[in-house]
């Protein structure tokens, strides 16, 4: 793989690494404080985190086996992995947030003690690191394009509106005694939804790009600029890009004069793949259909186009 192609993957690896790391040490700290200061807020949280460190290690994994090149049994390469292995961790974080939820639910009738004042120092401490790793990774995960990045940096925003939940919970029951002690089940059934809101997003986001979606029209479009500067392009047709882990693959028909003979025309179509994929360099690979540029379009044509 080129330097070019991968330099994403390298950005990627870093930003899993660094979630992975301090996810398993806040998992640890929050899981012990949850145990000696009996909060289920906290242990919530911690299980939260635990999620995020086994969605970190697919993440590796699955950017990893992205960058394994194509073989007879995959001539497209083996980027999909990336949303394959997006969309089975989200149904497993589902699974365990529906049980922290209905465990959550059930505590409610239970007595319990006040969790100590340290558990509120913990719970902040939490939402200044998690909003942190969010800017982070949103930064990196938006210029490498990857998806499972870009879920990563959403998950550590919800994890710090979770903690920030547990903050508030703890506070008040700190503040209003015993009475309140409620509000460590509330704070848990609230990092339940926004768990819940991450995994779902992530399973719709990775579930898009399996069943093959258009990238963004702003994408397309500036791909399409690019070919329109090619000598000998006339106009492009149809043009389907599709998004696969890091990188794109494209299927685009260049209109090219009608009476070019079949040499001049194979050189154009390699010209238009050569440009556009050095000027877009996550671009895996790009297949050239020639077709006769019409001056007065077709209906058959114009419909064509319309059709993303």
């Amino acid at each position: 793989m080129s330097e070019l192609h991968d330099s994403p993957y390298r950005e990627a690896t870093h930003a899993a690494v660094l979630g992975l790391a301090i996810n398993l040490l806040l998992a640890t700290v929050k899981l012990i404080a949850g145990l000696a200061g009996n909060s289920f807020a906290l242990l919530s949280d911690a299980a939260n985190s635990i999620g995020d460190v086994i969605t970190s290690c697919v993440v590796l994994f699955a950017i990893r086996v992205a960058q394994k090149p194509a073989d007879a049994e995959h001539p497209y390469g083996h980027t999909r992995i990336e949303a394959v292995a997006g969309s089975n961790v989200a149904v497993l974080i589902i699974v365990s947030a529906v049980w922290i939820g209905w465990e959550a639910i059930r505590r409610f009738s239970q007595p319990h003690p006040i969790p100590p004042m340290w558990t509120l120092w913990i719970a902040g401490g939490n939402v200044l690191v998690k909003e942190l790793l969010y800017r982070y990774k949103i930064r990196i995960g938006r210029r490498t394009g990857s998806l499972a990045i870009i879920a990563g940096a959403w998950d550590h925003r919800s994890d710090a509106i979770c903690s920030l939940a547990v903050l508030i919970g703890l506070a008040t029951i700190r503040i209003g005694g015993p009475q309140y002690i409620w509000a460590d089940e509330v704070a848990s059934l609230v990092v339940v939804a926004a768990i819940l809101w991450t995994a779902i997003n992530l399973l719709r986001q990775s579930t898009h790009e399996l069943m093959d979606a258009q990238a963004d029209e702003e994408v397309v479009d500036d791909m399409r600029i690019v070919l329109l500067r090619v000598q000998g392009v006339l106009g492009v047709e149809k043009f389907r890009v599709r998004k696969s882990g890091l990188e794109y693959f494209a299927d685009v028909h260049i209109q090219v004069a009608p009476n070019e003979t079949v040499a001049a025309g194979h050189l154009i179509g390699h010209q238009a793949k050569e440009q556009l994929m050095e000027a877009f360099p996550v671009l895996r690979d790009v297949l050239v259909h020639l077709e006769p540029y019409l001056a007065e379009p077709s209906s058959s044509l114009m419909a064509q186009d319309a059709t993303p």
